[in-house]
C-alpha cells in the first residue's frame, strides 16, 4: 500500500470523491452485464478492489462499498499500484494456512476494473487518454492444475443409497438433483435455475440456460429420467421452478432453489454416505472427463457442457496425464532389494 499513496499524492487527484451512486460507473457497469452470477461475481471484486485502496489510503481495513468509491478518478498510477495489491492478496487454505490467490482469479479482478472504468469512460466521466492508460494493467500470467476430483460410479451409488434412506420428499428431490447433475455435467447456477417447462419427459431432454445466456439441450440417462420423474410426481405443479427447497416438516416450498442450497444438498448427502469431500463441480468434471475417455471428439462435449472455448473443455481431459505416467513407468528403473531394517 505504500506504493499507492505518494503516487496517488502528487500525480492524481484524490480519490475522494463520488457522485450519485445510480447512475455511477458501477452500477452502470453491473446493470449492463446480462447474468445474475456474473453481476454478483463482479460487483464483488469490485467492493474488494475499493476496500483495497480504502486500506491503502490509510483508513481502517475493512469493506468499502464499490457503488461509492469514485472509479472515474483513477489513473495510471492508481491502477498500477492497485494491480501489485491484487498481486499480494491471499485466502485461507485448507489448513488454515494463507494461499495466494490464483492467477485466474487475480485477472476476474482486473477484468471488473477495467469494466468501470470503460464505463466510466463512456459516460463522459474520463477523458481517451486517461482511461486508456489506467486500463492498461497488465494481466497475471501462470496456470493452477483444476482443482476438484471425478466422481466415481461406487461413490454416486452410495449417494443415492443416502438419498433412499430419507424417505421425506427432499431425499425423492436430491437423488434427481444428483441424477441430473451426474447426467448432463451442468453448473450448479444452471440446475438451480432450471424450471419444469425446461423438462421434455418424452425426450428426456433438458433446456439448460447457461453463461451468456446461451441454451443448449442436455439429454438424461434413463435411470436418471426415472428418478427426475419420481420428483415430478412429489411437486406435480406443472410450471415453476424444477428443484424448490423442502421445509424440514415435509413441505415443498413455492420458489426455487438457490445454487448454495445445490451445493449444501451434495454437502449432506455426501457426508451421510460417508465419502471424501466433493461439489457439484466434481459431476461436470467427471462428466466431461467421462466422454473424452470414451473417444467423444472435443468439440461436442465442449458444446455438450456450454463452454465457450475448447481449451476450456480440454483442461478436464484426463487422458494427458494417463498418458505422462505411462511415460514415465516405461523408463528402466533398477530394482535393488534393501536389508531389513533393525527393529
Amino acid at each position: 500500500m505504500d506504493d499507492l499513496q505518494p503516487r496517488a499524492a502528487t500525480a492524481a487527484p484524490p480519490v475522494s470523491r463520488a457522485g450519485p451512486a445510480d447512475r455511477g460507473p458501477f452500477m452502470v457497469y453491473v446493470a449492463s452485464l446480462e447474468s445474475p452470477r456474473s453481476r454478483r461475481a463482479m460487483s464483488a471484486c469490485l467492493h474488494r478492489l475499493a476496500g483495497m485502496l480504502h486500506t491503502a489510503a490509510g483508513h481502517e481495513p475493512g469493506p468499502a462499498p464499490g457503488e461509492r468509491f469514485p472509479w472515474a478518478e483513477l489513473r495510471a498510477e492508481h491502477t498500477t499500484a492497485l494491480r501489485a495489491l491484487v498481486g499480494r492478496q491471499t485466502t485461507d487454505g485448507p489448513d488454515g494456512q494463507p494461499v495466494p490467490w490464483s492467477p485466474a482469479y487475480r485477472n476476474l479482478h482486473l477484468s471488473a476494473l477495467r469494466g468501470v472504468l470503460r464505463t466510466a469512460w463512456r459516460l463522459g466521466e474520463m477523458s481517451t487518454d486517461d482511461y486508456q492508460r489506467a486500463a492498461s494493467v497488465r494481466n497475471f500470467r501462470g496456470t493452477r492444475l483444476p482443482a476438484g476430483r471425478s466422481v466415481h460410479t461406487a461413490e454416486f451409488t452410495a449417494l443415492l443409497r443416502a438419498c433412499a434412506a430419507d424417505r421425506s420428499p427432499a431425499g425423492v428431490r436430491d437423488a434427481a438433483l444428483l441424477a441430473v447433475l451426474y447426467t448432463t455435467g451442468a453448473r450448479r447456477a444452471e440446475v438451480a435455475a432450471l424450471r419444469r417447462e425446461d423438462y421434455d419427459p418424452g425426450e428426456r431432454s433438458l433446456r439448460i440456460v447457461g453463461k451468456g445466456e446461451k441454451q443448449r439441450l442436455e439429454y438424461l440417462h434413463e435411470s436418471a429420467a426415472a428418478l427426475l420423474g419420481a420428483w415430478l410426481a412429489v411437486d406435480d405443479t406443472p410450471r415453476g421452478p424444477l428443484f424448490k427447497p423442502v421445509h424440514r416438516s415435509g413441505a415443498v416450498q413455492h420458489r426455487a432453489m438457490s445454487d448454495a442450497a445445490v451445493r449444501n444438498a451434495v454437502i449432506k448427502r455426501r457426508r451421510q454416505a460417508a465419502l471424501p469431500p466433493m461439489t457439484p463441480h466434481d459431476f461436470r468434471r467427471t462428466f466431461i472427463g467421462d466422454l473424452l475417455d470414451q473417444g467423444v471428439d472435443l468439440a461436442t462435449v465442449q458444446h455438450l457442457v456450454g463452454h465457450a472455448s475448447p481449451a476450456t473443455t480440454a483442461r478436464y481431459d484426463r487422458r494427458p496425464e494417463r498418458r505422462r505416467r505411462d511415460a514415465v513407468d516405461r523408463l528402466p528403473f533398477p530394482t535393488t532389494e534393501f536389508p531389513p531394517q533393525p527393529r
